[in-house]
């Protein structure tokens, strides 16, 4: 059976959805007002489409299955699963799901692709089926990343999040329900941990740019590309585990060694942040640099599969 998916708005995010479903051979429908989006996407799609054949598509899929409307109404009718990807500001979010709600379908789940807001927040002003109206918080670049966060609101019931796990599992994704509302939901709060602390490394003068990457790609960021933050520090306890661990270093919790308030944006530190990132990018475009991301997590990702629960027959896992 085809499914549809419909895409408000589209970024760098919005097309990244557009990219994996149309590899996963659904439908797409998207809107989005902005001068030559329609273009924008075709092209977005055209230089993802070599990875997703090395990674595999599935029966069915075309980048030809794509439609672009000009009316949101008609962009979601018919859709299984709509994916809101609008700016970062919550009152335009929430007039624009609250038009999403009133003109789709019942049956339809509504995403958002919010980073940080709480799904509560974003379905206020929703007056049909406010609970279908949820956060699905993906990662860049959608069309290979496989985690999606979800999280449901004051009027989200059980049945919508069982139906949004089940779309967009067909769309080979990882869904991980947040257990309760909290803005940043999971992942980016980690990921602003460690964005912040990397900062006053480098407005300190402790390390450059590529010196705090360097210290995630060649050490760390190996180890967690597999078994993350708790499994990792599980096996740092030796044979005892994670108990040992904490008796061991927990201790060093109550040492400054981290701090997590952010620095202050000066004209300094982003010019010191700026040069880093364009010495380390090297005159390279940024379409460079995707493809050759792109490039690198399709052969990560063909190793990583092996090493997943599911591999070890651990199924029920995320």
């Amino acid at each position: 059976m085809s499914r549809q998916l419909s895409v408000i708005g589209t970024g760098v995010i919005g097309n990244g959805w557009i990219a994996r479903a149309l590899a996963r051979g659904w439908d797409v429908v998207a809107f989005d007002p902005a001068p030559q989006a329609a273009e924008r996407t075709r092209a977005f799609v055209d230089n993802a489409w070599p990875s997703l054949e090395t990674l595999g598509l599935a029966e069915g899929a075309d980048p030809a299955r794509l439609t672009f409307v000009s009316r949101l109404e008609e962009a979601v009718a018919g859709a299984d699963l709509i994916q809101e990807n609008v700016p970062e500001r919550l009152e335009l979010k929430r007039e624009i799901l609250a038009a999403i709600d009133a003109a789709a379908a019942p049956g339809a789940i509504i995403g958002s692709s919010t980073s940080g807001f709480k799904p509560s927040d974003l379905q206020r002003d929703c007056t049909w089926v406010p609970g279908r109206v949820i956060v699905a918080h993906p990662f860049n670049p959608v069309y290979l990343l496989p985690l999606v966060e979800l999280v449901g609101g004051e009027a989200t019931e059980a049945s919508h999040i069982a139906r949004a796990q089940a779309l967009y599992q067909d769309l080979a994704m990882r869904p991980l329900v947040v257990r309760r509302e909290i803005e940043g939901h999971i992942a980016d709060r980690l990921m602003e941990a460690l964005w912040r602390e990397a900062l006053h490394l480098v407005n300190d003068g402790v390390a450059t740019t590529e010196e705090v990457d360097a210290a995630v790609v060649y050490g760390c960021g190996l180890r967690w590309s597999l078994m993350g933050t708790f499994l990792t520090f599980h096996l740092a306890g030796g044979e005892p585990g994670m108990r040992h661990m904490l008796e061991q270093f927990g201790p060093a919790l109550k040492l400054p060694w981290t701090r997590l308030e952010a620095p202050e944006l000066t004209d300094e530190l982003i010019d010191k942040v700026v040069t880093g990132c364009e010495f380390q990018a090297a005159d390279r475009p940024v379409a460079e640099l995707d493809r050759r991301r792109d490039e690198f997590l399709v052969e990560l990702l063909d190793l990583v599969q092996k090493y997943w629960p599911e591999a070890e027959g651990l199924e029920g896992r995320i």
